[in-house]
């Protein structure tokens, strides 16, 4: 089985998938997540090099991606501060989605480069062996077959 045209995600509303819903002109996916540079984790300072975002991906209704907003809100060396402020601005773009609700959605593979960072949702085969699997990143969300909207984090 192939990855589908169109992944379905599971609305969880105390989880991963907290943010994920449809709008008046689709379907949307919003998220605090962070970046890490390749290597930074055995340094001493690591925590400058971990980057917190409010995200924002838009998608038509049928799922293909029309646009992001990624926004840095600042390192692990203030950590909840940079995530508080991650969660304002992307609570300031979600209130502003015409005729938002949060449900599941189906979206399909894209990505976006950020300061050298893939944002989206990508074929993750590679990772897995050749399995089918498709991992929205850098959330680490993981989909595998039966598509059902499930993921492993």
């Amino acid at each position: 089985m192939a990855i589908p045209a169109r992944v379905p995600i599971a609305y969880e509303p105390d989880y991963c998938t907290r943010f994920i819903g449809r709008y008046d002109k689709g379907q949307f996916f919003g998220s605090v997540t962070a970046t890490v540079e390749d290597g930074a984790g055995v340094d001493d300072d690591w925590h400058r090099h971990k980057r917190w975002y409010a995200v924002l991906h838009r998608f038509d209704a049928d799922g293909a991606h029309t646009d992001s907003d990624i926004w840095f809100a600042g390192t692990s060396e203030d950590e909840e501060a940079s995530c508080h402020r991650a969660e304002a601005r992307l609570v300031e773009w979600l209130d502003a989605l015409p005729g938002r609700v949060f449900a599941d959605i189906a979206i399909g593979l894209f990505q976006v480069e950020v300061g050298g960072h893939v944002f989206g949702l990508i074929d993750g085969s590679e990772d897995y062996d050749g399995e089918d699997h498709a991992e929205f990143v850098p959330d680490d969300l993981g989909f595998d077959p039966p598509w059902d909207g499930c993921y492993d984090t």
